[in-house]
């Protein structure tokens, strides 16, 4: 990649906003849109160019807002339209982009879609779903749902199961019929006409499901599969990608970013190729799964550390793989999973901020686009304090009552310890702003409990820290913005047996970067090849001691090649 071939998305850094959590303005509890207006400043400041902002459609709130009811209404717990309007507004006069999230593999039971749809067979809406008679008296497969239990709902009144492979609140819309594309395109259209500046796709590998619909592989002592193997990257996605694109995507200069469960090389070479004709980029999950649970009842749900082995394999695949052919999406953390710093640093008094930097730096000078989830750049932790009676998420609700209360895989405790690990409320608690009450998130009851560390993490204090994760994200961003060759250079994995170092290069024609991260607690002695004249661009501790890494360092040398 030449210099002058950059396109914007491949430079810019996003910063994901999840509404719900991140400032209330109104005293209510929940975070809104005027909340995020008022933050602007804040993001500006960070240095990040584009806001990611979770679902702020309509919605009856089974899945936190990724089941809409109207795809053209504000959620009235967020705001109004104008709010909207406002927001786009402000962003843009700061030179800020805004990139919506769009739902369009399932709606919400609500929508007037499915309303219609489940009102009669004859409804010319009935095959905007996807409806089966059932099989022997149960239902039309063994498919299982995301959140447990049957991804089939049986319908009293047509006598027929309907399909979600989400909560029974989402059920999958049929992307084969014609009818029901064409909407979702005028809906996307719609928004671009409004000034957006682009779509985070969610699910959008799920949207073509295999023909015949055929049952999963069953684990053992199991009554349902799970069906990702069948329902991602299905027999027709590709052609509807390239149909999206030439009916919607290429009416704007947009960024689109598909979430891609199940993706592997070879799709995603197609979903985000450099042609141009389908997405921008793409979300993979592979790094995401390396500490899943061994045994496969369990999916996610584990508490064990990831094999530092395993994550240097599985990055620097997806780096060398698609470089020069399509392009990476870099991620930690986002609202589906834990805090990093929680999860692959240390998040203990005396090793949480030198850590977190660490898994900054490692990821911000690979090739891609960086994305920052709120509060990952103050260095936020999980939420220990949260109990089974604090919990909103139903993926963690409905996972104990099948794990624990139904299938009995594990007992009570070590459900929780799992999901103090892995689940997804460690990252909705509110936005840590203050010391104060509710950590300045809201005046109200906020909706979900708040991490009880809000009184020393807290973007008040980041702020008033020069040395604080939030300057050091700001330092990664301007070094993006400023340096080519951490868009355009090549990849090169450093010593890949080394179990406790990750190192490696970023080579373009005429300098190098050189990148090392101690993974470990541990002061380690590493010998590599840095020339006497080689510029120090960053590192999270305050000297450079050459051979010798302490633990958690990270730093970062440019030179002359």
């Amino acid at each position: 990649m030449t210099t002058s071939a950059i396109k914007w998305w491949q430079k810019a850094v996003v910063y994901q906003i999840y509404p719900r959590s991140f400032q209330d303005s109104n005293g209510d509890g929940i975070g809104d849109l005027k909340g995020i207006q008022e933050r602007l400043s804040y993001v500006s400041k960070l240095g990040a160019d584009v806001i990611w902002l979770n679902p702020i459609y309509q919605s009856p709130n089974k899945d936190n807002g990724y089941d809409i009811s109207d795809y053209q209404a504000i959620n009235p717990e967020f705001g109004t339209m104008q709010d909207f309007d406002d927001l786009l507004a402000a962003a843009h006069a700061r030179d800020i982009k805004i990139v919506m999230d769009l739902v369009v593999n399932h709606s919400s039971d609500q929508h007037k879609w499915f309303i219609e749809s489940r009102s009669n067979k004859d409804n010319d809406k009935r095959d905007f779903y996807i409806w089966r008679d059932p099989v022997d008296g149960h239902e039309p497969n063994n498919w299982s749902s995301f959140f447990s239990g049957s991804a089939w709902k049986f319908d009293e009144k047509s006598g027929q199961y309907y399909l979600h492979l989400f909560a029974e609140g989402q059920p999958d819309l049929n992307w084969k019929n014609d009818e029901l594309r064409d909407q979702v395109y005028q809906m996307m259209n719609w928004w671009i006409d409004k000034g957006i500046d682009g779509f985070r796709m969610d699910v959008i590998s799920m949207i073509s499901k295999p023909d015949g619909l055929p049952d999963a592989p069953l684990p053992a002592g199991n009554t349902y599969a799970n069906p990702v193997s069948l329902t991602t990257n299905g027999p027709h996605v590709h052609e509807y990608l390239r149909e999206m694109r030439q009916k919607v995507l290429n009416n704007a200069d947009l960024m689109t970013v598909g979430e891609t469960s199940g993706v592997d090389i070879e799709h995603a070479q197609k979903y985000a190729g450099i042609d141009g004709s389908e997405l921008n980029m793409v979300f993979q999950f592979e790094h995401m799964g390396l500490d899943d649970n061994p045994n496969p009842a369990l999916g996610k749900w584990d508490n064990q550390p990831v094999s530092l082995l395993k994550l240097k394999d599985n990055l620097s695949k997806w780096q060398t793989e698609l470089e020069g052919n399509s392009w990476n999406s870099l991620y930690w953390d986002n609202h589906d999973q834990p805090r990093i710093v929680s999860r692959f640093g240390n998040d203990s008094a005396e090793y949480r901020e030198v850590s977190a930097k660490m898994l900054a730096t490692l990821l911000h000078f690979m090739q891609g686009t960086p994305y920052i989830y709120q509060g990952e750049e103050l260095g936020m932790t999980n939420a220990y304090n949260l109990g089974w009676d604090d919990f909103d998420d139903i993926e963690i609700i409905n996972g104990r009552k099948f794990i624990v209360d139904k299938e009995k895989l594990v007992d009570n405790d070590t459900m929780l310890d799992y999901v103090h690990y892995k689940g997804r409320d460690n990252a909705r608690t509110p936005m840590q702003w203050t010391a104060g009450k509710n950590a300045g998130f809201t005046d109200g009851t906020p909706w979900l409990k708040l991490n009880d560390n809000f009184e020393t993490i807290n973007a008040t204090a980041a702020l008033a820290d020069d040395n604080s994760v939030f300057y050091h994200y700001q330092k990664l961003i301007k070094l993006r913005h400023d340096l080519d060759l951490i868009t355009t250079g090549h990849y090169e994995l450093i010593d890949p047996a080394d179990d406790h170092v990750y190192t490696y290069k970023r080579i373009g024609d005429d300098q190098e970067l050189l990148i090392i991260n101690n993974f470990t607690d541990q002061n380690l002695e590493r010998d590599y090849p840095v020339p006497a004249d080689a510029q120090l661009l960053i590192s999270n501790y305050q000297d450079d001691l050459g051979l010798k890494l302490r633990p958690y360092e990270a730093k970062a040398y440019l030179y002359n090649r």
